[in-house]
This record gives structure tokens, C-alpha cells and sequence, in this order.
């Protein structure tokens, strides 16, 4: 049976409990709507670690736009039906007053890796995640906690906020879970009609063509984001490629050639839904990338 907290002085002694019995603690932060997506990353942390905890929390310093915020799915009875048959012993639900009390005067902003794609379409977005994400993780004290690859750049960014900051936390990436026609699992897609989903798919197709032909045609960058482009141009004027790139994966900055792991980034725009997608890649004789 999966608690429901919502104060975080009940989550603390929860916390404690768990500490003083020596229990390895998983920990999934997640804004609820759950998914697929969401509960690989659950189960993930259910097989390795003794406790789990999620936390549902729609951020209102991430969205930079108030119609995003309002219309952001809040379905909390399903995510903890979800939770619970995942076997999550915990959902944390605070209220936006416990995770910005008045007054708050503190941000966590990082610079370089939030300079460009997201940062630069969303101004202050990665403030509000990792200012959030933070405080998540001093109040939960997980040893490991899940995140999706889908989000390449919000991973990186909490990766090395915990690096920088010495929190003794291992971020985990797991790997992107996608739908049957290979477009990545969002709770954004429910926005999609059937001809917005159509035009959608350009965006993983394009990302398994512009592997390809960095792997297998020996294609150079340049070439790789002119492909890009090209694979998700529209005839439509309200489907529009935000960004197309390859990067390396701790820093985000382009390559100019691939001599190890890269990542292919890419960002979709159909109507007013924005579709973020990416695929790493590997020069011959690397190893595979994992966490």
C-alpha cells in the first residue's frame, strides 16, 4: 500500500525511520500525469533500492508561460493508483506554499549547460527545476534518483548540480520509452490530434536518420544538423524545428566531430506543443553509454 504525504515534517520522520533502518531510498520527482515514461523510471528504483519515493509536484517556477502552467494535467488520484501498483511506497504531494514559502529568497541557477536549447526557449526554466529539484533532494535524501533520458538537458543539469554541490545522490539516466510508432512518451502528447501526431513522428525519424548517417555514411556534423533540419521541415507553418543538434553529452556544447559519445537534440514544435526527443551516439569501438 503506497502512503500519500503531503507535509513535509510528516515526510522527514518518514525519512528518519528509513535512515535509521538502513534502508537504501530510490527517488522519482515527477509533476504527475504519470506515464510509462514515468513508471520505468518507478520500477527502476523499486528492484534497486530497499524504499521509493515519487513526488508529484507541478513546479511553477519551470513554466515561463501561465497558460502551460494551468492547463498542466493534475490527476493525482490515477498517479498514485499507478504508484501503488508499481509498488511505490510513498508519493509525496506537497503544496506549492511548502515548496515556495513567502518570502523564499534563494534560486539555484547554473551556468554554461543551461545557456543554450531550453534555456534559450525558456527563460529561467532550469532555475525552477533545479531550484526545486534541490530542495526535493534535501528533504528526501534518496542515495539514487531516476531521471529520463527524454530530457537530456534537464538531466545533465541535475547531474551537475549534484556534483557541484556534493549531494550524495547518484543521478540515474534511464533510457527513453516510446510509443509503438517510435514517438518518446510525454504527458504533452495528449495535446496531439491525429494529424499533429503525424507530423510529430518527423521528429524521431529525423534523429534515426541523422544517426545513421553519422554512423553508417560517415557524414560530418555539419551535414548531420543540415539533415536534421531537412527531416523536420513542414509543409505546415505551425510545425517548426526549434533546435537540431549534435552535442557532447556533459557539456552540450556542438561537436565538430564525433570521437567518443555525442547527442543527437532535437526539439519539434507542432502547434503550441513543443516535442523534445534525442539519441545518443557512439564513434566505432566506444562503449555503449550508460549511467
Amino acid at each position: 500500500m503506497t502512503d500519500v504525504v503531503r507535509d513535509p515534517r510528516a515526510l522527514r520522520e518518514y525519512i528518519e525511520m528509513a535512515h535509521r533502518n538502513r534502508f537504501s531510498l530510490g527517488f522519482v520527482a515527477t509533476m504527475g500525469a504519470l506515464h510509462e515514461g514515468h513508471l520505468s523510471l518507478v520500477r527502476r528504483s523499486v528492484r534497486e533500492n530497499d524504499r521509493t519515493i515519487v513526488s508529484v509536484y507541478v513546479n511553477p517556477l519551470q513554466f515561463g508561460v501561465a497558460l502551460d502552467l494551468e492547463r498542466y494535467q493534475r490527476v493525482l488520484e490515477d498517479d498514485v493508483a499507478l504508484c501503488s501498483a508499481a509498488r511505490t511506497d510513498v508519493v509525496f504531494a506537497p503544496s506549492v506554499r511548502d515548496m515556495q514559502p513567502p518570502g523564499r529568497a534563494t534560486l539555484v541557477t547554473l551556468s554554461g549547460i543551461t545557456d543554450d536549447f531550453e534555456g534559450v526557449h525558456r527563460p529561467g526554466h532550469f532555475d525552477g527545476v533545479a531550484t526545486i529539484v534541490a530542495t526535493l533532494f534535501n528533504l528526501v535524501r534518496p542515495h539514487r534518483a531516476y531521471f529520463g533520458q527524454k530530457d537530456f538537458q534537464q538531466a545533465v543539469v541535475v547531474r551537475r548540480m549534484a556534483r557541484d554541490l556534493q549531494m550524495p545522490v547518484d543521478v540515474v539516466v534511464c533510457p527513453i520509452v516510446r510509443d509503438a510508432d517510435g514517438l518518446a512518451l510525454s504527458s504533452r502528447n495528449a495535446f496531439l490530434s491525429d494529424a499533429d501526431r503525424a507530423e510529430a513522428l518527423r521528429l524521431p525519424r529525423a534523429l534515426v536518420a541523422a544517426e545513421r548517417a553519422l554512423l553508417e555514411d560517415d557524414a560530418s556534423p555539419a551535414a548531420v544538423r543540415a539533415l536534421l533540419a531537412d527531416a523536420m521541415s513542414s509543409e505546415r507553418d505551425d510545425v517548426e524545428m526549434e533546435y537540431g543538434d549534435l552535442v557532447h553529452p556533459e557539456t552540450l556544447a556542438p561537436i565538430h566531430r564525433l570521437d567518443g559519445h555525442g547527442v543527437l537534440l532535437g526539439l519539434l514544435r507542432v502547434g503550441s506543443v513543443r516535442l523534445l526527443d534525442n539519441r545518443v551516439v557512439a564513434s566505432p569501438g566506444t562503449p555503449a553509454w550508460g549511467d
